[in-house]
């Protein structure tokens, strides 16, 4: 009974052919065929199953390309998750910088500018625009004192010195006096404090007042500029006008 009852039980068993061309392998043995991720032979004592890795014949080939498809996979997953990390990282390391900006120049910088009661510098106000007039005008008139145009001589001079010193003494205190967005007074909390260094280090190598006042001008507006956003809004504009 033995011999019939196996007989009858391959005779029930799927055609290979057709199992083989459902699944797009290709197997050596035409007594085989593919189910899963195991290939299953077909002996007369029975069915013997191993995972397609296991095979010798099969590397290179199927197992080790669902074994590359798994790693490559894994591979993105972390790297994705790795890129996360370092998004994180980067946003709360620019969050402390900020606030550690904000408390130093909340501290130094005049106490009216920082002052937890309502700012009467109000946009719209004359005091607002009497402050934002001014912090202009006293960039400017550095500018021509710092350049020797205006009260020349031919050696260094308090009126060159405080022209050199206009921008940190008169026109960031004067804007920061203003109600202003929270992104302008976080721009003009890096200036507070970065315009004090590049005064000082400057002269190390370039002793001019006009060169430090220029850089002076150049950081200022490089700050707005990435603060406010201003190309990122002139991009968008352009795009929505297109649309």
């Amino acid at each position: 009974m033995a011999i019939p009852c196996t007989g009858y039980f391959l005779a029930r068993l799927p055609n290979p052919a057709r199992v083989i061309s459902r699944h797009g392998s290709q197997t050596r043995s035409g007594s085989s065929f593919l189910q899963g991720k195991s290939l299953v032979q077909f002996n007369v004592d029975g069915l013997r199953e191993a995972p397609l890795g296991r095979l010798p014949w099969m590397r290179g080939t199927g197992g080790s390309s669902v074994l590359n498809l798994r790693a490559e996979a894994e591979t993105e997953k972390k790297e994705e998750g790795e890129k996360v990390a370092a998004t994180d990282v980067k946003v709360d390391l620019e969050k402390d910088i900020s606030k550690v900006v904000r408390k130093t120049a909340a501290t130094f910088a005049p106490r009216a500018s920082s002052a937890k009661n309502k700012n009467p510098a109000q946009p719209g106000t004359m005091l607002y625009t009497i402050f934002e007039v001014q912090a202009y005008i006293s960039m400017l008139v550095g500018g021509i004192l710092s350049f020797n145009l205006l009260f020349p001589s031919d050696h260094p001079d308090i009126w060159r010195l405080m022209g050199m010193w206009s921008v940190w003494m008169f026109t960031i205190p004067s804007l920061r006096a203003r109600d202003c967005p929270g992104k302008e007074k976080e721009a003009l909390n890096y200036l507070f404090l970065a315009v004090p260094l590049i005064n000082v280090t400057l002269p190390l190598v370039w002793k001019s007042f006009a060169a430090v006042w220029s850089a002076d001008v150049l950081a200022f507006f490089a700050m707005y500029t990435w603060k406010l956003e201003w190309l990122g809004n002139s991009d968008n504009k352009a795009n929505d006008s297109n649309q």
